[in-house]
């Protein structure tokens, strides 16, 4: 059973953001000391980065699902919650991440190269870090925010300089395995390399590598054999050789026939057409096979090829073969433009940016897009009054509620940020100062009743027991013997 695996389909989840705690410091003569809760802490990411050990995609076969540590919330003393540890996933030398809809999204090449691929969410702060003049000990905390969640493909795509391509045992792996160190699987049957061999191949004073593609057939294109598992490995060769089977007995098999069908599948691949090639007619220490060898060389060389006389077995025509490779690298090597380093690029915002997008609905509603409002309404408990008065005042502040009424909505009108939904109010909330009460509520949010309040039930108590001693002392001025009495005097 083959070992190697080239694409996989990987389920990430970033660590979500702690919650902020909601804590009022106390202590003995001393029982309200302000507010103290810590923020949570933030959630961990997922990166992955390039490491020279690890040739296969075949840990996250098996291991499909990857999550990140979550934040840790935060407690009372001002005591912060801890981050989550961060995931990095170790991937081969020439792995290109994409989305689902093969959108790329990075294409790591050389050691090192890292990519975060997910974010950990942040975490909510305490209601220490939410005090203000006017908000001295706030009643509520904010939520961590959830971290990304996202479906990624990896694809392998092989990074060598040379990519030997051929028919199924046309001596491919004998020949990358005479030429370098590498010792694939050889036998004398069809599709015997079931994966790509890499080889590092040392001449003098060149170096490079050979890929060894498994074996491609008329069709491979388009899904037949492995040649469309497997194509991808050749996309970033610089150099193509034919290693073409000049002893093979099947009919209707000759050397110029297999390298129409090969350069027909690479065609129809795409992409490959500027790449230099090189002819390694191979087996010619089988007679047949030296004398068609002598026969096609002319009819190739025509068709502008080089041609390679070699035989695996006995290692003849190897050394200028390879001699003749190491000197197509180099000129590739040399034409390519220079590395450039990292370029940092800063976008500035624009001065008339709000950061966010009001759209009208056909159905009458309006959404907001932007990534401060959607952050905030994730980040709010929406079972706390006044963290919803806290929400409404920031989208004020941001001019959320001016850009909707300059779009044409209406108090009552539905308003859609992130998933939540909320009735527009906006005489609650622009423009009128937040007034403090009990912790954990909002006047602004109660709602009216025609019963009356406490206050108001203890005034107008109040009011009763002053008009009933004024009752008593009129009755006692009207008292008829009191006159008699001043009479008698």
């Amino acid at each position: 059973m083959a070992t190697f695996v080239d694409r996989v389909v990987l389920h990430l989840q970033a660590g979500d953001g702690g919650h902020g705690c909601v804590s009022i410091h106390r202590e003995k003569f001393k029982p309200f000391g302000g507010p103290d809760g810590g923020n949570g802490g933030h959630g961990g990411s997922v990166s992955l980065v390039v490491d020279p050990q690890v040739t296969t995609l075949l840990d996250f076969h098996f291991h499909p699902h990857v999550k990140a540590d979550n934040g840790k919330g935060g407690a009372g003393s001002n005591r912060d919650g801890a981050n989550g540890h961060n995931l990095v996933l170790k991937v081969p030398n020439g792995t290109v991440v994409q989305t689902t809809d093969g959108t790329v999204l990075a294409d790591m090449v050389g050691a090192g190269t890292t990519f975060e691929v997910a974010r950990g969410g942040r975490g909510g702060r305490g209601n220490a870090s939410l005090a203000n003049a006017k908000r001295k000990a706030p009643g509520f905390a904010e939520l961590g925010e959830p971290g990304d969640q996202l479906d990624i493909v990896l694809e392998l795509k092989s990074v060598a300089d040379v990519g030997l391509v051929g028919f199924p045992s046309a001596g491919k792996s004998s020949l990358i395995s005479v030429i370098s160190a590498a010792k694939p699987k050889i036998a004398d049957y069809p599709f015997t390399t079931l994966v790509p061999n890499l080889g590092v191949v040392r001449m003098d004073n060149h170096t490079f590598t050979v890929a060894d593609v498994p074996g491609l057939i008329p069709g491979a294109a388009t899904g037949k054999g492995l040649g469309l598992e497997f194509l991808r490995h050749i996309e970033r060769c610089a150099v193509l050789v034919h290693v073409i089977d000049s002893a093979t007995l099947e009919p209707g098999r000759d050397p110029v026939a297999d390298i129409d069908a090969i350069e027909a599948e690479l065609s129809q691949y795409g992409g490959l057409a500027d790449r230099p090639r090189l002819v390694a007619v191979n087996k010619v220490d089988v007679p047949d096979g030296r004398d068609l060898a002598e026969i096609v060389r002319p009819d190739l060389e025509e068709r502008g090829y080089r041609v390679f006389e070699v035989s695996a077995a006995t290692r003849e025509g190897l050394k200028e073969l390879t001699y003749a490779m190491a000197e197509l690298v180099e000129a590739e090597r040399k034409a390519a433009p220079p590395a450039e380093p990292t370029r940092i690029v800063i976008r500035p915002i624009a001065v008339d940016d709000d950061g966010f997008t009001i759209t009208a609905e056909a159905d009458g509603s309006f959404t907001v897009r932007g990534v401060r409002p959607e952050r905030w309404v994730k980040q709010t408990n929406f079972d706390n009054d006044e963290a919803v008065g806290y929400l409404a005042d920031r989208l004020a502040r941001l001019g959320v509620e001016d850009k909707l009424a300059k779009a044409g909505a209406q108090p009552g009108d539905l308003v859609r940020i992130g998933v939540r939904e909320f009735d527009w109010q906006p005489t609650l909330f622009a423009g009128v100062e937040f007034v403090p009460g009990n912790r954990g509520t909002d006047v602004r949010l109660e709602e009216k009743s025609n019963r009356a309040s406490a206050a108001d039930r203890l005034a107008a108590r109040k009011a009763r027991r002053v008009r009933s001693a004024d009752e008593v002392g009129a009755d006692a001025s009207d008292d008829p013997d009191d006159e008699d009495e001043d009479d008698a005097e």
